[in-house]
């Protein structure tokens, strides 16, 4: 089994470039037409509607605004969950932060990063928004030309599916149906662009984030036959 301080738990919050359709440059919206013309024809919706939908979820029309990440540790014979968030307007200075924190902490051979459908958007955006951002992707993330094997990646999602890759189970179903407690929240991730652009409250964002992070590191303690996290030995910092 796996060591668990190294692992980090993660996940990220993301929202539009720009709130509005209209606020978009012209190349950029109709890259972003050329992109989600299927969803369009499919649906019968416009782009707009599309990127309604859509903009905060492809990371080359979206940004990060918020990275939760959190780790264990053993203190008198009982593991403790520490989780922070790294966040900001500031797309670039988030992500140099936390790739430092990749970089220092989680490079080697045994450490692994988890999250909840990781492997298809957490890990690959993080690593493309640093390519965006002309950051170097730290060592982790950075995973071309490695084997299966090689790859030290966690996705819960792929945990429960046993090989099943036909639909997607969300985090909240999975806690729910595994009897793992979450803190009830006032948003959910549809909501997330909303409170950024219109209520400007990142802080609540943050929050959410390390709610879900929480959630994922039960779950992967649950999917793995491990005993959860007390909520008195969870630290939110």
């Amino acid at each position: 089994m796996r060591d668990l301080t190294k692992l980090l738990f993660l996940d990220i919050e993301t929202v539009p470039q720009t709130y509005r359709w209209t606020d978009l440059d012209p190349r950029s919206a109709q890259l972003f037409a050329d992109k989600t013309r299927y969803e369009q024809e499919r649906d019968g919706k416009s782009a707009e509607q599309v990127w309604g939908e859509k903009g905060g979820i492809l990371a080359e029309f979206g940004r990060i605004i918020c990275i939760g990440a959190g780790s264990l540790h053993k203190e008198a014979d009982d593991w403790h969950l520490r989780v922070t968030s790294y966040h900001g307007d500031n797309e670039y200075d988030l992500l140099t932060r936390f790739a430092e924190l990749l970089d220092r902490h989680y490079r080697t051979d045994d450490h692994w990063l988890c999250a909840h459908n990781g492997k298809e958007f957490d890990f690959p955006w993080i690593a493309r928004r640093c390519i965006i951002n002309r950051i170097q992707v730290p060592r982790i993330l950075d995973i071309g030309g490695l084997k299966p094997w090689e790859v030290g990646h966690v996705d819960t999602m792929n945990l429960w599916s046993f090989g099943d890759r036909k639909a997607y189970t969300s985090l909240a179903l999975l806690a729910h149906i595994l009897g793992i407690p979450t803190p009830k929240d006032d948003i959910t991730g549809a909501d997330v662009a909303r409170v950024y652009y219109e209520d400007k409250d990142l802080e609540r964002i943050a929050a959410y984030c390390k709610k879900d992070v929480v959630a994922t590191a039960q779950l992967y303690l649950r999917l793995t036959g491990r005993e959860l996290i007390a909520e008195e030995r969870i630290k939110m910092v």
